[in-house]
């Protein structure tokens, strides 16, 4: 097998696991803050034990102001988690993944707001089909409150994605697996004023659930995904990312018999298209060599170093 075989099979395998990602928020049965509190705390062990056994803590290359950067990241990447998981809530897992999947455009926008970049005439043209394909998925109901709702939630979940791929990208000579352990263990201090402990005295099963989000969605993804962006051309990651939204609609529907309208169909191929067609164009700009962030998971595609 090719290296390049090697990286689609782990890339794919990664992001198969993604499109479970809501299954098992789900069934842990436990509040969005509780799930996430859990997922950073077992991630932040898994993650730790592989970078120990691994002995990426020699040579790490982080000093203070990567740490700080890593921890904003964190910051924006665990309260991304704690929107789209309610997101989830609010309406069907897979609304909201696909609402999500509009990362791309917002990080487009953010670093022209941000950092002044102008916007071509082919990204407007992009965004402009996303915008179209967004309407069309959100079925433009307006009594329909709780998919409304959750559109909004995914949105502000997106958009704290992207705030964290700008912050990430400014961390350079670091592994990602230790950016990832950093921005898991930041969350934990943030997120425990939030977490109900009390309420998860009846959680039962639900806790394989939880491990499984922080070990299986946390660990094991991150690391078939930093082996695969090794190996793999930016354009290549860009399409596989696509098997997320995919296999999360299928398992939505298998599990809780959720599916999108007819209408809201017509959106999907054009918000995958837009983005896929964005993420092109930035791959034959340049190739980037800084760490993407720790998403859940990353569709706006950049090669880790």
């Amino acid at each position: 097998m090719t290296s390049e075989n090697k990286g689609t099979a782990q890339l794919t395998a990664a992001m198969v696991l993604s499109g479970t990602l809501g299954i098992f928020v789900v069934e842990s049965g436990a509040s969005a803050f509780n799930v996430v509190f859990f997922r950073v705390l077992f991630g932040a062990l898994a993650l730790g034990a592989y970078a120990f056994v691994r002995g990426y803590f020699r040579d790490h290359g982080l000093t203070p102001k990567k740490l700080g950067l890593a921890a904003l990241g964190g910051a924006f990447i665990v309260f991304n988690w704690v929107f789209l998981f309610k997101a989830y809530e609010a309406t069907s897992i897979s609304l909201a993944t696909v609402v999500y999947h509009t990362q791309p455009f917002l990080l487009v926008l953010l670093s022209a707001v941000i950092f002044r970049e102008r916007l071509t005439r082919h990204q407007l043209l992009w965004l402009g089909t996303a915008f179209a394909g967004l309407v069309l998925v959100s079925g433009v109901r307006p009594g329909d409150l709780g998919s409304l709702t959750g559109i909004g939630l995914a949105l502000v979940a997106a958009l704290l994605y992207g705030l964290s791929t700008l912050v990430t990208k400014r961390i350079t000579g670091v592994r990602p697996h230790l950016i990832a352990l950093v921005q898991v263990l930041v969350g934990i201090p943030l997120l425990l004023p939030f977490a109900n402990f009390g309420a998860m005295s009846g959680t039962g099963a639900g806790w394989g659930w939880l491990v499984g989000l922080g070990v299986i969605h946390t660990g094991l993804m991150y690391v078939l995904m930093y082996a695969a962006y090794a190996k793999l051309p930016t354009a290549k990651i860009a399409v596989l990312a696509f098997t997320y939204p995919a296999v999360a609609m299928v398992a939505d529907w298998a599990v809780y018999g959720h599916h999108i309208g007819f209408v809201q169909a017509l959106g999907v191929p054009l918000i995958v298209l837009a983005s896929l067609k964005v993420n092109r164009a930035k791959s034959q700009r340049t190739v980037a060599t800084s760490t993407p962030p720790l998403p859940a998971p990353a569709p706006a595609a950049q090669t880790a170093r």
